[in-house]
């Protein structure tokens, strides 16, 4: 649904969608993520190949469980901050204390596939058992059913979309706004790459990398420009980190200088992505900003002039 009535935005110009109204008190929103992978991609992308000799990748992702995580952790609490982790059922399942550490230090644990299989890669069948897997065994490992999924490589379809909306859980994969909105009955609590560790500092050796890591000064400027105009637009600033990333020590230190800034803010409302989806769900947001889904479809045949939709 488009609103009918343009409503002035607070960056100038106009905008045919009202503004995003956040719990009484807030302007905009703060949602850390961290996607749990360690080495599950790795173990899918050798899932047709013998097994391999090599360990230089599969140890830098060890860091994540190893290390990387708990560093990430000790940062949360420093700023009493309450995260989202979006994690593989096949790291659950290969170290079973993960889960349940997240939960008692009061964090919010979604789902992020069962072997971080790809959506490009698998049928609609393997999805629905492998989202059904996940959740079997998220329950079994914390007693609690997740409340929301996030696709490994921020990719959906159709039939995952309508899948995610029958069990009652939010998505977290898709980009269509900067602040949550409502696709296909489905609350979406959007994703953004820009503000996502791996683009800038994913490095794996071996020679298949084409650029060295970002400088953290760098990244940390402009993520700070993009909560500073978030904030004044009353948007959503959705932080994605991975374990095995940014546990690195100065990756850790320009965390800590993001949210330095970002909890001073007091009209900044600092929440897990379930929270988020339950404030969209229960509030008139749910209805301003509800979309169907749409698949691009090839233009076959097409004459200019005319409309393409």
């Amino acid at each position: 649904m488009t609103p009918s009535t343009p409503e002035t935005s607070t960056a100038g110009g106009s905008s045919p969608w009202p503004r995003y109204r956040w719990p009484a008190g807030y302007d905009s929103a703060f949602c850390f993520t961290v996607d749990v992978d360690e080495q599950s991609p790795l173990l899918w992308g050798l899932r047709e190949q013998p097994p391999s000799r090599l360990l230089g990748h599969a140890e830098q992702r060890a860091f994540g469980s190893r290390v990387g995580i708990w560093r990430l952790l000790d940062l949360l609490a420093s700023f009493q901050v309450r995260a989202s982790f979006f994690v593989p059922a096949v790291v659950a399942e290969r170290h079973p204390h993960l889960l349940p550490a997240f939960v008692e230090r009061g964090h919010e644990i979604g789902l992020h596939g069962y072997f971080h299989e790809l959506a490009t890669h698998s049928s609609d069948t393997e999805f629905t058992e492998a989202l059904d897997a996940s959740i079997a065994l998220f329950r079994r490992q914390t007693g609690q059913a997740p409340a929301g999924f996030r696709s490994p490589a921020w990719e959906m379809t159709p039939h995952m979309l309508e899948e995610v909306r029958r069990r009652g859980l939010y998505d977290s994969s898709l980009a269509g706004f900067d602040h949550p909105y409502t696709l296909g009955g489905v609350v979406e609590v959007p994703v953004q790459w820009a503000l996502d560790d791996a683009i800038f500092f994913k490095f794996l050796g071996g020679g298949a990398d084409q650029w060295p890591p970002s400088s953290t000064d760098a990244v940390l400027s402009m993520w700070l420009e993009e909560w500073e105009g978030l904030h004044e637009v009353g948007g959503l600033f959705m932080l994605t980190v991975h374990d095995w990333i940014s546990g690195r020590m100065h990756r850790l230190r320009m965390l800590s200088r993001l949210l330095e800034r970002v909890t001073g803010e007091s009209r900044c409302w600092i929440a897990t992505a379930a929270e988020i989806a339950g404030h969209h769900a229960q509030t008139e947001n749910r209805i301003a900003f509800d979309l169907p889904v749409q698949t691009p479809r090839a233009i076959a045949g097409a004459r200019f002039g005319q409309e393409h939709r």
